[in-house]
C-alpha cells in the first residue's frame, strides 16, 4: 500500500510518540524531587558554613522551575531559528546534563559528600540546566503534536502529551520507591524553630546516596529521547513557514494522503503569508486567554502536591507515604486517560469547569478537615486524591491542548512561548511558597492552620478558574489551526 497516497496512522502515531517521550520527560524531571527532596534537605542540612532553612529548601526544591521559565520563555525563539525538532533534541542534551550533574555536583570543583553553600548553588545549577529542558519540551511538544495531527484528532493526541506527562511522574515515583527499598528517609522535624534530623543513623543511605540515584535515573529517559527525536521529521507548518513546501507536503501525505495533504498545504500557506507577525497583531485578547490558562493551571495549586506528595501523606498520619504517593500517580494515570477519551467528544470548556469544580471539592474538603479535626485520618487523602483526579481528567491535559491550538499560526511560536513562561513563573512561586505556608502555626491549631489556610486558598482560586473558563475562553473542538486566524480576527 503507498502511504504517500493513503496516508499511514502508524506514521502519524510512531512520530506523536517520540515527541510523547518528550512529555514523559517533563513529568519524570519535574517530580523527581518528591522522592529525593528529604535525603536532599538532610545532606545540606549537614553543612557547616551556612544554615539549610525551610526557605532554602523550597527555592532547591524549585530551582528547576526557574530553569523552566527560561527555557519557555526562549522556546519561541528556538522554535522559530532552529525548528521545532530541533529544539527538542537541545532539550534532550540538557535532561541529560542535568541528570548526571544532579547526581555528582561536586564534579571537578568540590570534595565528594561534603555540603557547602558554593555545592548548593552547583546542585541548583544543574536543576536549572533540566528545568531548561523541560521549558523547552514543555512548549514545544505539543506544539509539534499539534502541528502535525489532522484536526479531527488533535485533542486527542495533545492529550496523549499530558498522559506522558503524569505517566513519567508515575514511573518516577515508583523509581524512586524502588531506589528507597527497605532504606529510610530521614525524618526532619522543626522544634524552637530550629530544623532537627531525629534518625541520622537509621536515614544515613538516603542522605549520602539515595537522593543521588533519584536523579540520575532520568540518564535512561533522557538518553533514548535525544536519539529517537533524530528521527523523527520536521513539522509540515514550520516547513511552510521557512519556504520548504515540497517537504511539507510529503510529510502531510504520509499523514493524510496526497489528496487531504494538497488541501491542507494550501490552507496553510494561505494563512502563512509572512513568517511571523507581532505577537498582538489579532488584539491583546487571545495572549489575556493564553496567559491565564496557564497562571490558573499553576495557582490551583496542583505542583505542591506533586512534588511534596510523601510529606503531605506522612502529616496525615497514613501509611508509608511512598506508597500512598505511587497510589496517587495511579489514579492521576487513569483520570488523564478520561481526558484523553473525551476532549474530542466532550469538549474542553466542559472539562475546564467540571475539573474546576472538583479540584475546589477535594482542597476545601481538606481545609475543612484541618479546620474541624478529629475526622478519619483517609478523609484528607480522599479529599487530597479527589483534587488531584479532577486536575488529571482538565487541567492537567486541556490546558496544554488549548495552548497548542489556540493561537494563529504566525504568532504560535512567540504566543506559546509567553503563555508557557507564565506557566513557570506561578509554578515556581507557588511552590516554593508551598512549604512555608504549610508550616505556619497559628494558636492552639498549630501547624493544622498552616494546612486549612494554603487548602483553602486552592480552593478559592480553583471556583475562579471555572468562572474564567465560562467567560473568556472559546470552544475550538473540531476546528482547525487555520480557523484560529479567523477566530481571534471576529473577535480583536
Amino acid at each position: 500500500m503507498n502511504h504517500t497516497e493513503t496516508g499511514s496512522k502508524y506514521y502519524l502515531f510512531s512520530i506523536v510518540c517520540v515527541a510523547v517521550l518528550g512529555g514523559l520527560l517533563f513529568g519524570y524531571d519535574t517530580a523527581v524531587i518528591s522522592g529525593a527532596e528529604k535525603g536532599l534537605q538532610a545532606f545540606f542540612m549537614g553543612a557547616q558554613d551556612f544554615v539549610y532553612t525551610d526557605t532554602w529548601h523550597g527555592i532547591t526544591s524549585s530551582s528547576a522551575l526557574v530553569g523552566c521559565v527560561i527555557g519557555s520563555a526562549v522556546s519561541g525563539f528556538f522554535a522559530t531559528r532552529l525548528g521545532r525538532k530541533q529544539s527538542l533534541f537541545w532539550a534532550g542534551i540538557l535532561f541529560f546534563l542535568s541528570a548526571a550533574g544532579s547526581y555528582d555536583p561536586e564534579f571537578l570543583f568540590f570534595e565528594k559528600g561534603v555540603p557547602s553553600f558554593p555545592l548548593l548553588l552547583a546542585f541548583n545549577f544543574y536543576r536549572i540546566l533540566g528545568g531548561i529542558g523541560v521549558g523547552l519540551a514543555s512548549a514545544i511538544c505539543p506544539m509539534y503534536i499539534a502541528e502535525v495531527a489532522p484536526s479531527r484528532i488533535r485533542g486527542t493526541l495533545v492529550s496523549w502529551n499530558q498522559f506522558a506527562i503524569i505517566f513519567g511522574q508515575l514511573v518516577v515515583y515508583f523509581v524512586n520507591f524502588l531506589i528507597l527499598g527497605n532504606h529510610a528517609n530521614p525524618v526532619v522535624e522543626v522544634t524552637e524553630g530550629i530544623s532537627r534530623i531525629l534518625n541520622p543513623e537509621e536515614a544515613a543511605w538516603s542522605i549520602t546516596t539515595g537522593w543521588r540515584l533519584m536523579f540520575v535515573s532520568e540518564i535512561v529517559p533522557a538518553g533514548l529521547f535525544t536519539c529517537l527525536v533524530l528521527l523523527v521529521p520536521e513539522t509540515p507548518r514550520y516547513l511552510v513557514l521557512t519556504g520548504r513546501h515540497e517537504k511539507a507536503l510529503s510529510v502531510l501525505a504520509r499523514i493524510n494522503g496526497r489528496a487531504q495533504a494538497e488541501i491542507i498545504l494550501q490552507e496553510i500557506r494561505t494563512t502563512v503569508k509572512v513568517r511571523t507577525e507581532k505577537l498582538f497583531t489579532y488584539g491583546v485578547t487571545v495572549i489575556f486567554v493564553g496567559i491565564m490558562l496557564s497562571v490558573f493551571q499553576q495557582i490551583v495549586g496542583i505542583n505542591a502536591v506533586l512534588y511534596f506528595a510523601p510529606r503531605i501523606f506522612e502529616s496525615m498520619g497514613m501509611g508509608d507515604p511512598m506508597e500512598q504517593t505511587v497510589l496517587m500517580g495511579v489514579i492521576n494515570i487513569l483520570f488523564t486517560l478520561l481526558a484523553v477519551f473525551t476532549v474530542e467528544r466532550v469538549g474542553r470548556k466542559p472539562l475546564l469547569i467540571a475539573g474546576s469544580l472538583g479540584m475546589a471539592v477535594g482542597a476545601l474538603g481538606v481545609a475543612l478537615n484541618n479546620a474541624v479535626g478529629g475526622l478519619p485520618a483517609i478523609a484528607p487523602v480522599i479529599c487530597i486524591l479527589i483534587y488531584s483526579a479532577s486536575f488529571m481528567f482538565s487541567w492537567g491535559p486541556v490546558c496544554w491542548v488549548l495552548i497548542a491550538e489556540i493561537f494563529p499560526n504566525t504568532i504560535r511560536g512567540g504566543a506559546v512561548a509567553v503563555a508557557v513562561a507564565f506557566q513557570w513563573i506561578f509554578n515556581f512561586i507557588v511552590s516554593s511558597t508551598f512549604l512555608p505556608m504549610y508550616n505556619m502555626s497559628a494558636g492552639d491549631m498549630g501547624v493544622r492552620f498552616g494546612h486549612l489556610f494554603v487548602y483553602a486558598l486552592y480552593g478559592i482560586i480553583c471556583i475562579l478558574a471555572a468562572l474564567f473558563v465560562w467567560k473568556f475562553v472559546p470552544e475550538t473542538k473540531g476546528k482547525s489551526l487555520e480557523d484560529m486566524n479567523r477566530l481571534w480576527k471576529k473577535t480583536k
